[in-house]
């Protein structure tokens, strides 16, 4: 499957808060209907910043399935978890502080006393030891749930334009260095490619042009050249899909 409009399941939402009530809604169905383990790969940013604000109200707090859900990270800056700029910091301010989810089940990348390359390592151990495999296996997905977003050049997760780790189809987990002004961990295409549902979550004028670049199938994004193994989703407001239609 490539990211074409045609493959895209596209919702659309009134506003922010009406994406972040939709989205809250479609992950516990999906986590109810699920026996076992439900895994989820979050995103950073705004948007679903939003989304786990929601999920750490009522009735999603009380109605999830906490004990069994399992949280991990689909990208990382290479900062402290205290540091501001940390994606971990903002999901527990955000939802973990407030859910009661195990600690156990809390899958964050380290990022202390590790070089860049020994924590992509590192978070690759972690994701086999869940997975229980080597070999990802698209009968058995790793995520039940990836969550991403779209970044203005195309970017997501910390797959940027014109990088080495575009290229990267071994390693499950990267080190992204040089691209930004701090190092990133990033989980790779095939990573990020075994999911049951991958949903893109994106909201704002200032990603009509890039998202209607997404919908065309544009291959030149990072974003575009993901090949989700299973269903593929995205989640907009009215102000991205009026324009970008």
């Amino acid at each position: 499957m490539t990211l074409t409009g045609a493959s895209i399941k596209l919702e659309v939402s009134s506003n922010p808060g009406a994406l972040a009530d939709r989205v809250a809604a479609w992950l516990l169905d999906l986590a109810l209907a699920k026996t076992g383990a439900f895994s989820i790969a979050l995103s950073g940013g705004s948007t679903p910043k939003a989304l786990y604000q929601r999920l750490a109200q009522p009735p999603y707090r009380d109605a999830f399935p906490w004990a069994r859900t399992h949280l991990f990270w689909g990208d990382e800056r290479f900062v402290p978890h205290g540091d501001p700029l940390s994606n971990y910091r903002m999901v527990d301010e955000a939802l973990i502080s407030d859910v009661p989810i195990p600690a156990a089940n809390i899958h964050a990348v380290g990022t202390e006393g590790l070089t860049p390359e020994e924590a992509a390592r590192a978070y690759e151990r972690d994701l086999k030891s869940f997975y229980g495999d080597d070999s990802l296996d698209a009968a058995r997905p790793l995520f039940e749930v990836t969550l991403l977003g779209l970044g203005p050049d195309g970017h997501t997760a910390s797959l940027f334009p014109n990088t080495d780790v575009l290229k990267e189809r071994d390693h499950w987990v990267a080190a992204v260095i040089g691209a930004k002004s701090e190092a990133r961990i990033t989980l790779t295409y095939p990573a990020l490619e075994s999911s049951r549902n991958t949903a893109f979550l994106v909201e704002g004028a200032e990603k009509r042009a890039i998202f209607a670049r997404l919908l065309a199938g544009d291959q030149s994004l990072p974003a575009g050249r993901l090949r989700p193994e299973g269903t593929l989703h995205a989640f907009v407001d009215d102000d991205i899909i009026e324009h970008a239609a």
